[in-house]
């Protein structure tokens, strides 16, 4: 079933800079899929489109079917439904302890005390980071501070998780780690997209893959079978999973 579909989309960054050029996606429910490409391919870009942050000059996103809206009511509907995890934790983090952190999106749900504090709990043994709650979010190592940034988008139970850069400066250790827990929550039903340059994680990891390449999906399908294509990963500029 699909879930969101980005159709035509064109954006280009102030001074002209080109990063969609028609781009075409389709992301269906309950798979995980990995965006890969060059650095400047769009793989950010798109990210930013799919939950609102940025809105195409042509081109329109649909969830389910139905086209999305931009003004407020719309935006709140579906950032409900699609979180964003940036690459850097420090642009989403900013309230003094983790746990008031997590809890400022379901905060922004209008929901009561008791389910704000229901979720946030929820969501940081999800990440086993229950331990952090009354940790000043600026004494975390890099590794918790991602995972308390995941643990704002979880709190606000989407169907959609986006992640860009997931397991970018962690350490192996943290890395498998990490995306045991993402396994898990997509196990409970969240779809998981995600941008990585790591072809070999992603082939471990991603039920399909999508290449990117000047702001256009070159290729996209099961990942196993396009991140070991020499020649369509060439195309992208990337070696081959296991190259």
């Amino acid at each position: 079933m699909s879930l969101i579909r980005a159709e035509g989309l064109t954006y280009a960054y102030p001074g002209g800079v080109p990063a969609l050029d028609g781009l075409d996606l389709t992301i269906e429910q309950g798979r995980r899929l990995a965006i890969l490409g060059a650095n400047g391919a769009g793989k950010t870009t798109l990210l930013l489109h799919l939950n609102g942050t940025l809105r195409p000059a042509k081109g329109r996103i649909h969830l389910d079917d139905t086209p999305v809206a931009y003004d407020r009511a719309g935006l709140l509907a579906w950032r409900r439904r699609v979180g964003l995890v940036l690459q850097d934790a420090d642009d989403q983090l900013f309230a003094p302890s983790v746990f008031e952190d997590v809890s400022f999106g379901p905060m922004n749900l209008d929901l009561d005390e008791a389910e704000v504090r229901a979720r946030v709990e929820a969501a940081l043994a999800a990440l086993d980071i229950a331990d952090l709650a009354e940790r000043p979010t600026h004494m975390l190592s890099f590794g918790q501070k991602k995972r308390v940034a995941i643990a704002g988008a979880v709190a606000m139970r989407p169907e959609v998780l986006l992640l860009d850069e997931p397991t970018a400066g962690l350490d192996a250790r943290s890395a498998k780690r990490l995306l045991a827990t993402l396994a898990e929550l997509e196990a409970a039903g969240t779809t998981l997209v995600f941008t990585t340059h790591d072809v070999d994680m992603a082939h471990r990891f991603a039920d399909e893959a999508a290449l990117f390449h000047r702001g256009r999906v070159i290729a996209h399908g099961a990942a196993k079978a396009i991140l070991t294509d020499a020649a369509t990963m060439d195309r992208a500029g990337l070696d081959p999973a296991g190259g």
